[in-house]
This record gives C-alpha cells, sequence and structure tokens, in this order.
C-alpha cells in the first residue's frame, strides 16, 4: 500500500513523528472496541512490523482500561525495530509465542499481525491461526486490513481473518470498498490519526467515496416558471413484443428522475403492447434504423437509452452505431454493451465523453476481457476501461465504480443487496438517462444516478422489485433535499 507509507511519510515530514502516528492508531482501536463490547479476556496477535505495532498499543491501552489482555507475537521480539520496537517496550511485558495463542479461550481476539502492508497469502503459523480464529466464538477486530487481504486488490488468495469491526486509519483503502474484501472487514471505521492538511497535494488518491457532495446541484428542482421541454426530453429503445418490460422500467424511471418528457421508441410490432402498459410515458413506432434515427430526430431528445430488451446482435448494434451520429447523450446497458462483445473497437470508436456504459461484471468481461482477467482492483479496472472507451464507464455491482475518462473515480457502497433482482439495472439506467436529459455532466450524473438509486433501494427495504425502486424515487430526492436543508443551517451557525 504505497499510499499508506507515503501518508506517513508526509506525516513525518511535516513534524508528526511515526511513535505518535502508532499512538493514534493504536489508542483508537482501543477506543472502537470499548465503545462496541464489554470487558472480556483479549489475545492480540502482532506482526513484527509496524501493524504488530498498533497492536501492542492497542494491547496497553484496553489493559489501562480494565481488560484482560494477552499479546502474541510472530517471531523475536529482539528483532522488533523502529516504532515496532518502542511499542513492544511500551506494552511492557514479555510477549507469547504466537503458537501459543488459543482463540477459542478468547473473547475477543485482535489481529494486528500484518493488515495492509501484506500482499501474499498467509502461511504457516499465521495461516493456521487465521483458520482457528474464524471458527472460534471470539469476537475479530482487524487493525487496518484483515490479515490476508491484499489491501490494493481487495481478494485473498488464501486464509484471511474474518472480521467484525476493522480499524483503519487516514483514509480507506480499496479493501474496505471492494468485494470480496468488504465482506471480509465486518464493521468498518476509519479514524483521523492525524495526518496534517495538505497531503493531497502530494499523495493522489486512488477514488472518492459517492456522496452527495459530489454532485450538489443533483436532482435539479424545476422552479416556478420551468416547463416539461425545459427539463430533458428521453427516449428509450424498446424491445420486440415479447421484450419490451426493461425498457419500460427503465422510461419510467427516467419520468421519475425529472426528465420532463419520456418516450418509448418501439418497433412497430411491439408498439401496442407497450401503448396499453404505459399511461405517463409516450409511445412512438418506428421501423428499421432510419425509422429509429427519424423518431429521436423528431422528438428532439436530449438523451436516449439504449439496450435494455432490445436483443443481442446485429440490429442492436446497427441501432446503436447510428444513435451515436446523433447530439443525445447515450446510456448504454444490457444488450447494447453485449452485442459488442468481440467488435469493442467499433464501438469505442464512435464513442463520446459524454456517454455513458453500464456494464454489470458479466458485460463488463465481454467488453473489456482483458481487464476482468487482470491482478488489478476493481477500481483500476474501471478507471483503465473508461479511458480505453472513452466515455463514463459505471461497473455495477455491490461495490459500483464510476469513472471518468480522464481518470476520475467514485466508488459507491449506499446500496442494499436487495437491488440484486430482476429490472434494478434498467431502473438505474433510466435514472441517469434522466439526468442526462437535463443536461447534467455525465459523470455526476451517473454518480448521482447509481446514489440515488441505491438509496431507494434501502427505502424499499427487503423483497423489493424493480418497480419499488421507481416509486421510493420521491422519498429519497426528499431526504436528501432535507438533508442539505439541514447541512447549510449547521454551516450558517459556524
Amino acid at each position: 500500500m504505497d499510499a499508506i507509507r507515503r501518508a506517513d511519510a508526509f506525516a513525518i515530514a511535516n513534524g508528526v513523528d511515526g511513535w505518535t502516528l502508532m499512538q493514534a492508531a493504536g489508542q483508537a482501536v482501543a477506543q472502537s472496541i470499548a465503545q462496541r463490547w464489554s470487558k472480556r479476556p483479549v489475545r492480540v496477535l502482532c506482526g513484527p512490523g509496524n501493524n504488530g505495532g498498533d497492536g501492542f498499543v492497542a494491547a496497553a491501552a484496553l489493559r489501562e482500561k480494565g481488560w484482560p489482555v494477552r499479546v502474541f507475537l510472530l517471531g523475536d521480539a529482539a528483532k522488533l525495530t523502529g516504532d515496532a520496537a518502542r511499542a513492544y517496550a511500551h506494552w511492557g511485558d514479555p510477549a507469547e509465542p504466537l503458537e501459543n495463542a488459543r482463540p477459542d479461550e478468547a473473547g475477543l481476539v485482535i489481529d494486528a499481525l500484518f493488515g495492509a502492508g501484506l500482499a501474499r497469502p498467509l502461511e504457516g503459523q499465521a495461516a493456521e491461526l487465521c483458520t482457528a480464529t474464524n471458527s472460534a466464538r471470539a469476537v475479530c477486530v482487524a487493525v487496518d486490513v484483515p490479515s490476508g487481504l491484499d489491501g490494493d486488490r481487495a481478494q485473498a488468495d488464501g486464509a484471511v481473518f474474518r472480521a467484525d469491526l476493522t480499524v483503519t486509519f487516514h483514509r480507506p483503502k480499496p479493501a474496505h470498498l471492494l468485494e470480496p474484501g468488504r465482506g471480509q472487514c465486518g464493521e468498518i471505521v476509519c479514524v483521523d490519526i492525524g495526518i496534517p492538511d495538505g497531503w493531497r497535494a502530494e499523495i493522489e488518491p486512488v477514488g472518492d467515496y459517492n456522496t452527495p457532495d459530489l454532485w450538489p446541484d443533483l436532482p435539479t428542482r424545476p422552479d416556478r416558471q420551468t416547463h416539461k421541454h425545459g427539463r430533458g426530453r428521453l427516449a428509450v429503445l424498446s424491445g420486440g413484443p415479447s421484450a419490451t418490460g426493461a425498457a419500460r422500467l427503465a422510461a419510467q424511471a427516467g419520468l421519475r428522475a425529472g426528465s420532463g418528457l419520456v418516450t418509448v421508441l418501439s418497433p412497430k410490432n411491439a408498439l401496442l403492447v407497450n401503448a396499453q402498459s404505459l399511461s405517463e410515458v409516450m409511445v412512438r413506432g418506428f421501423d428499421g434504423v432510419e425509422g429509429f434515427l427519424a423518431g429521436l430526430d423528431g422528438l428532439r431528445a436530449t438523451a436516449a437509452v439504449l439496450g435494455p430488451g432490445a436483443g443481442v446482435g446485429e440490429g442492436t448494434r446497427e441501432l446503436v452505431i447510428a444513435a451515436l451520429s446523433r447530439s443525445p447523450a447515450l446510456v448504454l446497458d444490457a444488450d447494447a454493451l453485449t452485442s459488442f462483445e468481440g467488435e469493442t473497437d467499433h464501438l469505442f470508436s464512435h464513442l463520446r465523453p459524454g456517454d455513458v456504459l453500464t456494464p454489470h461484471a458479466g458485460e463488463f468481461a465481454r467488453l473489456f476481457p482483458d481487464l476482468a482477467e487482470a491482478p488489478i482492483n476493481k477500481i483500476e479496472a474501471a478507471r483503465t476501461a473508461a479511458e480505453r472507451a472513452g466515455c463514463v464507464v459505471v461497473f455495477k455491482g455491490p461495490d459500483t465504480v464510476i469513472a471518468a475518462p480522464d481518470g476520475r473515480v467514485r466508488v459507491n457502497t449506499h446500496a442494499t443487496p436487495a437491488l440484486a433482482t430482476a429490472g434494478t439495472g434498467d431502473v438505474l439506467a433510466g435514472i441517469t438517462g434522466a439526468f442526462l436529459a437535463q443536461g447534467t455532466d455525465a459523470f455526476d450524473a451517473a454518480s448521482a444516478a447509481v446514489w440515488l438509486h441505491g438509496d431507494a433501494g434501502l427505502r424499499a427495504g427487503e423483497g423489493l422489485i424493480a418497480g419499488d425502486v421507481i416509486a421510493a424515487l420521491p422519498n429519497s430526492f426528499a431526504a436528501l433535499r432535507r438533508r442539505r436543508r439541514t447541512d447549510a443551517a449547521r454551516s450558517a451557525l459556524k
């Protein structure tokens, strides 16, 4: 984790010594534990580096609070150096050999073996103790990152501690945000240990949390003089008569998300099916590529969603390339992505910075097979994909990553596993299309759509279906506006 080392180096260069940082980290671990659990026997597993040093400090702090603590060390205490040696002296008692630790005798285990500094599988005693800890009934608290988990790739190639709580420092690491690593971390607490201001000038973060503070003007709110044509005109491509539902979901989501006028462009053989099922959304029939372009032009569409239920094959490819010759920003999802498997260069040569691709993992692998197989994390995969495609890429999942072609990345974890059901991706495409239709920058439009989609899913709750997410959007919008008013009021009082 080079960024972690550089943050520490920056702090030291600006007058904060490493021992001060280690004391702050260890104290934070102890405080986080004391806030959550009652006193119980603690086993602290310390490695030979700075992660182990944090463990020694945490052990001493818990002992001062009256907790029964035993410390176990991997390796020889006489070989400890630097701040880790100072932390061991601070603990004050001899550490016991790691092989003597018995997690099944503990009420709480602190994993301070390696943290984010280990990029290889656990071996020997550490691996055996990891298995024993995961099998025990004791609470497990990880220092920085559960040992065995690669902090950059957010993956483990062997045994990894399964934490109930992970206490990390300064800023979250990829493993705290991306699956499957995030699932090993339990509750995640990030604490300030005193890295001075100004670190961003020397240490570029790998990305940002996707929060509403990053897109403060979304969702847009119409003023009294606004009419429907001033709120954007969204077109959605429908599939054939037996595949119209996905497009309708996208269209209805687009209308809920604020587009003033939404029209489903439907093959004429599916026109009646769509017309019977839509009220607020308009329907217009077309034949062939020229008919589709005439529909886009006639609607004066400002954005379009292509792909949900469109069908995989040459016909969809032709419609996508044709639409890219017109001015509306495009959201390409589902079949509009899969149709270009093996022909991605053709697609990428036509895409523009204002367009948005919304692949899930399977679709991402079809468009970017080399990135899907590369030993990189999802953030780097999405960033490279966006640069290659020349547009915004929304790499969907429980840890959705939004990447812009200029290298900016946002990671969204504000969502619920209940969204893993048919049709919710179509809803996301429609929300994104609505924000694009209103003239929003593509990166912000995609970021806001992902967060609000997740928020609506949280509000809809377990057992949701895609239509429930659409129905919950007004409440998500209202809650976000209340939050912003409250934040503004608090700022004004300072």
